[in-house]
């Protein structure tokens, strides 16, 4: 058994549910808080800064430091500095997509650009979208932060990364490269900006599909709670398990030294 744990922690359906704690979320982090126990807030929304999310964390009670952020902006930028330092790309996203890639040295532009990046946006244009496809079609390497289809809001689901991006495969042939989870990339990224390893490290969820998923292909524990998307019985339907199912975040308040209570039982 490890010494320590390390988390990575999906935000929305496991500590928030829009701009709501989960009960005995605030409680948690505190406690990892308290005992140097590093953990890192993993997000596929890349619509938000590092900062932006601190805030929005704070203002419901989750005192998250900024450099225990992790979003799919983030990670897809890493990416690109590690595939083409210096590039360029045409960015269809926001601040917390392009503050992200300004920050590797990237140039955004609409004329030649070494790819396409498409984010999430509330705002997806038209005439942005058509630039994209004309820009695909001449050769720019194609890239999505996440393969979410759609988005929570108050009014119901909005499209997302993955709907628009099918949208432009469909209008050039040419599918993009998700970097977002479930690509276990996201987590290895994470990993490496906590300072971690795998063995060490677990991922908790909310969703089968993505939380669970890559992390499991990443080579970490998972836990899934059951406050989000997934529920006992959909969980039920997929081809893996999680490492352990637990009811919310609040039934590991108390226990973050020792998530996985029934393994040591076995042990003994």
């Amino acid at each position: 058994m490890a010494a320590q744990w390390n988390y990575l922690m999906d935000m929305d359906g496991v500590l928030v549910h829009e701009d709501h704690p989960i009960p005995g979320a605030s409680e948690f982090v505190a406690e990892l808080t308290a005992n140097d126990i590093p953990f890192m807030v993993l997000t596929n929304n890349s619509i938000y800064t590092q900062r932006d999310l601190r805030a929005r964390l704070s203002r419901t009670g989750l005192e998250v430091p900024e450099a225990a952020i992790w979003t799919s902006a983030l990670a897809t930028a890493k990416f690109l500095d590690s595939q083409r330092p210096g590039g360029s790309a045409y960015v269809i996203g926001e601040a917390g997509l392009t503050t992200a890639l300004h920050e590797i040295g990237y140039v955004l532009t609409d004329r030649d650009p070494d790819y396409v990046v498409l984010g999430e946006t509330r705002t997806y244009s038209f005439t942005a979208i058509t630039k994209a496809i004309r820009l695909v079609e001449e050769g720019a390497r194609f890239i999505a932060t996440n393969p979410d289809a759609t988005g929570p809001s108050r009014e119901g689901s909005l499209p997302a990364t993955g709907s628009i991006a099918a949208l432009i495969e469909r209008a050039t042939g040419r599918a993009p490269y998700y970097v977002g989870k479930p690509n276990p990339l996201m987590m290895r990224s994470a990993l490496r900006a906590l300072g971690a390893h795998s063995e060490s490290t677990l991922m908790i969820g909310d969703r089968m599909d993505t939380d669970v998923r890559s992390g499991l292909e990443a080579g970490l524990r998972t836990i899934l709670v059951l406050t989000g998307i997934s529920t006992e019985s959909t969980a039920d339907l997929y081809p893996y398990r999680p490492t352990r199912v637990a009811k919310s975040i609040a039934d590991l308040v108390g226990n973050s030294a020792n998530p996985f209570p029934d393994e040591v039982a076995d042990q003994g």
